[in-house]
């Protein structure tokens, strides 16, 4: 028996809910242990923290059934959580010290890898990283990149939706998914797990589920979309006069250059100084000071002749001049020491004092309008602050962040988190924009989505929520 039941208050849950527990999963399927759960309650930043009595463990579908049947009869509300690197708390309990944590991360094999149909059967729990090497096992390329992908998992990448460097080329995580194994709030289990391209056969079900963040129904596995495996791969670092040259600069390079672009991505100045300041090893990828920087990478599964073509490309783009200095990586080590700047912005600021962060996108002609009004509006309402802007420019998706001004205390510069945050989300919305690009909404930007998202939209929001999940008992407060 799990000797950690000592721990509980008596009454926080039903009679008798525990030895049931110990029945479904054994003493290694749930945990009240508090050094064990408190990873589970705070968010990978540190700042988002909640409270829950129970850490639920399940190691197959099965179990998770039974779970969710239980938590259903005995109205049990849980929130269902992956590698926990989510940053809108969405994976994580609120302070009420009621919602039950139901950890997927030992769901973690591969099912069956199909070279020939270019997909993968995985389980939610097995990490990112870990499906990119299964797909290179069998020379194939998984295309989802993020830089939590050492600890993030599949389950928590469909259930936010995730994006990350290669929405350009291959799509976000839904674009990326053929079929779902998914338990329902009263423990049923609908088996999507169909391996089709095509399958008109009514609604596609499986879409509810990813970026539900867990609200609709728990993702217990999933088949994923491969691809060819690049014969060649070619990046360069360029510097660029302004975001308005940049966005420029990508419409010349997707005209010659075509859907070999996986990603381009924009970075500020100063994100790149602090980043290389913050890295061991840091170094400026260029000699020639530029206020903007490009990352282009570019692939493809032919043999050889890219690098020619991407070289003339930007030879002519410096003519025009779009780009005032670049380089081109002449190794896999010059790749990934480029690829690194990209990778540690969040905790190269980290170090830096409070961040106030924005996870925004407009249309891509606005990306510009975005970064320059928003910059001049709050260098005016906050003397001292500095503009951190970069991201996915190639989609539209900015990280818009606020650095905390050296002059101001942190607790002061993080009060005025609220009142920032309206205002560069009233910015976005006159671009047309969304105020969550790839993040998604959780518990953090949940009252944001009720006041801005059409009342339409909520309505048909909520009757899938009251039909998928009638005593809301997942992920109550998520969203919604």
């Amino acid at each position: 028996m799990n000797t950690s039941r000592s721990i509980l208050p008596k009454g926080l849950l039903p009679e008798g809910f525990l030895d049931a527990l110990d029945r479904i999963t054994g003493p290694r399927g749930w945990s009240a242990n508090a050094d064990a759960i408190a990873p589970h309650a705070r968010e990978s930043w540190g700042i988002g923290r909640g409270q829950t009595p129970l850490l639920l463990k399940p190691a197959s579908v099965d179990e998770v059934s039974a779970l969710l049947s239980l938590c259903h009869e005995h109205r049990v509300q849980i929130v269902p959580q992956g590698g926990n690197t989510g940053l809108v708390w969405a994976g994580i309990p609120d302070d009420s010290g009621r919602l039950v944590v139901l950890s997927l991360s030992r769901l973690n094999r591969v099912r069956k890898i199909d070279p020939i149909g270019d997909t993968m059967t995985v389980e939610a729990g097995v990490v990112l990283e870990r499906a990119q090497e299964a797909a290179d096992d069998v020379d194939r390329l998984f295309p989802l990149a993020l830089g939590a992908q050492g600890t993030c998992q599949i389950g928590g990448n469909l259930s936010t939706n995730a994006g990350g460097v290669n929405v350009l080329r291959y799509g976000m995580a839904r674009d990326l998914v053929l079929g779902l194994e998914v338990v329902l709030a009263d423990g049923r289990v609908w088996n999507g797990l169909k391996a089709l391209r095509k399958d008109n056969t009514g609604y596609d079900l499986k879409q509810l589920f990813v970026g539900a963040e867990g609200t609709l129904g728990v993702i217990t596995a999933a088949v994923l979309r491969l691809f060819p495996k690049p014969r060649e791969t070619n990046t360069a670092w360029l510097a660029v006069p302004s975001p308005q040259k940049a966005v420029e600069l990508f419409a010349f390079c997707r005209e010659r250059l075509g859907d070999a672009i996986s990603s381009f991505e924009l970075m500020g100045d100063l994100v790149v100084q602090r980043v290389i300041d913050y890295l061991p090893d840091g170094r400026q990828p260029l000699r020639t000071a530029t206020p903007w920087h490009v990352l282009i990478e570019v692939a493809w599964s032919l043999d050889d002749g890219l690098l020619d073509r991407l070289e003339h490309v930007l030879a002519d783009a410096m003519r025009q001049g779009l780009v005032t200095d670049g380089t081109v990586a002449a190794s896999e080590a010059q790749r990934k020491a480029l690829w690194l700047i990209r990778e540690n912005p969040t905790d190269a600021f980290a170090q830096a004092g409070v961040v106030l962060r924005h996870d925004v996108s407009v249309p891509v002609a606005d990306v510009p309008a975005l970064i320059e009004h928003g910059s001049d509006l709050f260098q005016k309402k906050i003397p001292g602050v500095q503009v951190v802007a970069f991201g996915h420019i190639g989609d539209g998706n900015i990280h818009f962040n606020l650095l905390q001004p050296e002059a101001m205390e942190g607790a002061a510069f993080r009060a005025m988190k609220d009142d920032v945050q309206t205002e560069v989300f009233d910015l976005v919305e006159r671009l047309g924009g969304s105020i969550s690009a790839e993040h998604g909404i959780g518990r953090l930007k949940r009252d944001d989505l009720a006041a801005r998202k059409p009342a339409l939209d909520l309505d048909l929001m909520h009757r899938l929520k009251n039909a998928l999940d009638p005593h809301h008992i997942l992920n109550p407060g998520a969203i919604l």
